[in-house]
């Protein structure tokens, strides 16, 4: 968690080591001579988007070091509160990644649309020259992006481009909750206007159970549109309130990002003939997933235990909004969820506080024992005892084990640990490392995420007729 502060900036290791210089420029032009060979030869597109990930990653990583004094002169900083000696670090380091992300994603445009222009018009100007629809659509183009999908990925990245600005923003001025809660809403609108002029499918499938009274399909109509706008808010505020320890912010991401590409793969290597439907879509998804793995992972690097940099509120909103435009533009927004369910919980535990149902400090992250050197559970002290039926409700969360509740000898209640998942993973495990309550952390979350795959890919055909490994 980052606590701002004005004075005079301390100086960061802001060069590369030898080694570190010589491994990056290894990577990079390994990872440019893959691309070279690609553009020019017959190669699939996502074989360039594994290169332009490398180059992302070694970019970012560079960048990242090179610009930290930067931006702590520019007032860009914090403290690390957990951290026995407190020194400042930069800040909003992951508005670097988000701009080498965008900028990789926008150099890769050709490589899976630029071989159907030209084979549909022949390339070189000979615009005249029209093939065959039939030697368009078979042999070594089905792979690839058809010409119709450009304006999908397009809106892709002006959503990306409009979240990444309104996220430093944010961390210029410092949003209030209350009104941040929607700029991932106002980033999402060119993405919803392109489905809706090129897809503008509202209607969803009804489960086997429902159809005798809902029908096989159902319209949502304007709803659905909302529903959509509501994943993308959701998701990167999601990740922004699990936060408040080094690294989680990213290695959450991280996590979700190789879960999807696992579901992704199930659609690119299982047993269809020749190609599954949904598999355009889930190219689109790697080629969004994998330059964002790249550059998560620099970012990791310089941010996990003990944090060389913070990432900023604007990491949180771009890797939000990016599992929002692969879940959207892929049409699998329900198997995204289900890699969210420790967020959704999350979410919803927090929900008395950030409602203001229950008081709520500016900072719920748990809180450092200097002396132990150990994160305990932070708490909300009660300046006037709550409500009888907010005492009923703490009373109840305490005797579950949802919550850990202090009585003075009155029996009045006068503190309360604070409501996310990182200090109720500490009330019921007890004080632990800031590193170790990270890894645990994450564990969880992929032991979850691997189970939403499970149940999604083996349990779908008990309320659905198909599903993308068979039909009942």
């Amino acid at each position: 968690m980052v606590i701002r502060h004005t004075p005079m900036a301390t100086t960061t290791a802001s060069s590369l080591s030898f080694t570190e210089s010589l491994s990056l420029l290894s990577l990079t032009l390994a990872c440019v001579g893959i691309i070279s060979n690609t553009f020019r030869g017959d190669g699939e597109p996502l074989i360039a988007s594994l290169a332009f990930s490398g180059i992302a990653f070694a970019a970012s990583y560079s960048m990242i070091r090179w610009l930290g004094p930067t931006f702590m002169k520019a007032g860009l900083k914090g403290k690390d509160m957990s951290k026995v000696h407190k020194k400042e670090i930069p800040e909003t380091m992951g508005a670097v990644c988000a701009v080498v992300y965008l900028l990789m994603i926008i150099v890769f445009i050709p490589f899976p649309f630029y071989k159907d222009i030209v084979a549909a018009t022949s390339g070189g100007g000979n615009r005249d020259v029209v093939l065959e629809i039939e030697n368009v659509q078979t042999g070594r183009f089905l792979h690839r992006f058809p010409h119709s999908k450009l304006a999908s990925y397009l809106s892709a990245i002006l959503s990306l481009q409009s979240v990444c600005i309104l996220g430093v923003g944010d961390d210029l001025f410092d949003i209030r909750w209350r009104h941040k809660f929607f700029i991932p809403g106002i980033a999402s609108i060119p993405l919803l206007i392109v489905y809706f002029v090129d897809f503008g499918v509202t209607k969803i499938v009804i489960p086997i159970p429902l159809r005798p009274y809902l029908g096989g399909l159902f319209d949502l109509g304007f709803l659905y549109y909302v529903y959509m706008a509501s994943v993308a808010i959701f998701c990167p505020n999601s990740i922004n309130i699990l936060a408040g320890i080094n690294g989680i912010e990213v290695s959450q991401s991280l996590v979700i990002a190789f879960l999807l590409v696992i579901n992704d793969a199930f659609y690119l290597i299982g047993p269809f003939p020749p190609l599954h439907p949904a598999t355009d879509s889930h190219l689109f998804s790697l080629y969004m997933l994998l330059p964002f793995i790249g550059v998560s992972l620099a970012l990791l690097c310089h941010n996990w235990y003990p944090s060389k940099v913070f990432v900023g509120d604007t990491y949180c909103y771009f890797a939000g909004m990016v599992f929002a435009v692969v879940g959207i533009c892929g049409h699998f927004s329900k198997t995204l969820l289900l890699l969210f369910i420790p967020q959704i919980f999350n979410f919803v535990y927090s929900a008395p506080q950030l409602f203001r149902l229950i008081p709520c400090p500016r900072h719920r992250l748990p809180r450092f024992n200097a002396r132990t050197g150990l994160m305990e559970a932070s708490v909300t002290e009660w300046t006037y005892p709550p409500k009888r039926h907010i005492a009923l409700l703490l009373t109840l969360l305490h005797k579950l084990h949802l919550l850990r509740v202090d009585w003075n000898e009155q029996g009045v209640i006068v503190a309360s640990t604070n409501f996310t998942l990182l200090n109720l993973w500490l009330v019921w495990f007890g004080p632990k490392r800031e590193d170790r309550l990270a890894i645990e952390i994450l564990i969880m979350q992929t032991a979850v995420g691997l189970f939403g795959l499970f149940v999604r890919h083996n349990f779908a055909l008990l309320i659905f007729e198909s599903d993308n490994l068979g039909v009942k």
